[in-house]
């Protein structure tokens, strides 16, 4: 019973979001030696363009805009998290905008940036925080018989 009940704090405390996109993660997390440091301060996808990029968690859009050529939407999480989807094609959400999770912002390019920032700004690694939708494998009936519904996917974290 008490590990059932730790098991269930923790899960409060750290989220599971699903990915901003579809698509493998091609440079991982580097959490650079200081501040000025090299490092990749986020994820980086190889989606299709086009694709739509959706918000992880609720929260307000803080910021739209174009920083040396390339466009941004930072998103103010209910969270305390501050989310960056840079890279964008186009964007779909304005300053101040209240989005939900799953909304679309915008459309990725040929890449995509994700990443989170605490309310220190420090970088966040998302990694442990992007879940996987899973389901149980189903057989299909054959000869002509109706599959009945499976049960939902559910999201599943490397945190939680």
């Amino acid at each position: 019973m008490i590990a059932s009940l730790l098991v269930s704090l923790l899960s409060l405390a750290m989220p599971c979001y699903r990915p901003p996109v579809d698509a493998p993660v091609a440079v991982p997390f580097v959490m650079p030696a200081c501040t000025w440091c090299p490092g990749h301060r986020g994820l980086e996808y190889w989606p299709m363009p086009g694709t739509p990029v959706r918000v992880v968690a609720a929260g307000v859009v803080t910021f739209n805009g174009v920083v040396a050529g390339t466009r941004y939407v930072v998103v103010l999480q209910a969270d305390g998290l501050r989310a960056t989807y840079g890279l964008l094609a186009s964007t779909a959400v304005g300053r101040g905008q209240i989005v939900a999770a799953g909304q679309v912002v915008g459309a990725s390019g040929a890449r995509l940036y994700f990443g989170l920032r605490d309310a220190a700004d420090q970088p966040v690694d998302p990694t442990a925080l992007l879940g996987v939708l899973t389901g149980r494998p189903r057989l299909v009936p054959s000869g002509g018989h109706a599959p009945r519904a499976g049960p939902p996917p559910h999201l599943v974290c490397a945190a939680a």
